[in-house]
């Protein structure tokens, strides 16, 4: 029987549901600082989520809903300080405590962590968006969870490729069969499946219609003792909330 070893955690609507109220309302505040006039709408951010990559959100909206803007000579850094001001101000707004992480995952973390678990990170988000939320949710020291944290531009292609996963894979020298990922998107579950990694999926208000194909389970969240998850497609075999206790189960329905 293979044993499961490790758990590789997106970050961006996974660990908290920054996207909505972080990132989008960033992004809208580095545009009006450059004097922009653009406005990401709820609805339309959640268009622009298609494409993985804040700058290279940046760029397809400008390919696809905002064609008549007259654009600079040096499009790609007129692009990257766009995307430099949207970090700051994403950063600012978490040290506000306004995103706070998931419900489940503080406690997920800590369960893993003590039953021997490896984690590690797998995010195309920027290093310094992942450190910020999770100095702000975790505390002082909390990249000693994580034993890999993989995130932004170390990899050629971003997700839906696989690039991030066999990156963390790699470095962690594992095989897929030995880890449970976890995600909150098509996109996303995509990367995973490419990298042949079985995947728990928890959806937010911008996923809950993605389709997941080949996912272990999919659940509303991960849950908690006093709230129970709500599962979406799978079976949790009488699990109420995902514990370490559950992962070896699923981990072991996957690989039985």
């Amino acid at each position: 029987m293979i044993e499961l070893q490790a758990l590789i955690f997106d970050v961006d609507g996974t660990l908290a549901d920054t996207e909505r109220d972080g990132h989008r309302v960033a992004f809208n505040r580095a545009f009006a600082e450059a004097s922009l006039d653009w406005d990401w709408s709820v609805e339309l951010y959640g268009k622009l989520l298609a494409v993985t990559g804040g700058k290279e959100r940046i760029r397809h909206y400008l390919d696809v809903y905002n064609t008549g803007f007259k654009r600079p000579a040096k499009l790609d850094e007129f692009i990257a300080g766009l995307h430099k001001a949207k970090t700051r101000h994403y950063t600012e707004l978490l040290a506000t405590g306004a995103i706070p992480l998931r419900p489940g995952v503080k406690r997920l973390l800590a369960e893993a962590s003590d039953a021997g678990l490896r984690l590690a990170i797998a995010t195309t988000t920027t290093p310094e968006n992942v450190d910020a939320l999770l100095q702000n949710t975790l505390g002082a020291g909390w990249e000693q969870v994580f034993e890999i944290i993989a995130a932004g531009d170390i990899v050629p292609a971003k997700k839906p490729a696989p690039d991030i996963y066999h990156y963390t894979l790699q470095h962690m020298q594992l095989d897929a069969p030995q880890c449970l990922a976890f995600e909150d998107s098509e996109n996303g579950i995509h990367a995973t499946r490419g990298a042949d990694l079985a995947t728990l999926v928890t959806v937010n208000s911008y996923t809950q219609d993605h389709p997941f194909p080949q996912a272990a389970i999919v659940l509303d969240s991960l849950g908690e003792p006093e709230a129970p998850f709500t599962v979406l497609e799978g079976d949790a075999n009488g699990f109420k909330y995902v514990n370490v206790d559950f992962l070896k189960y699923l981990h072991q329905s996957v690989y039985a």
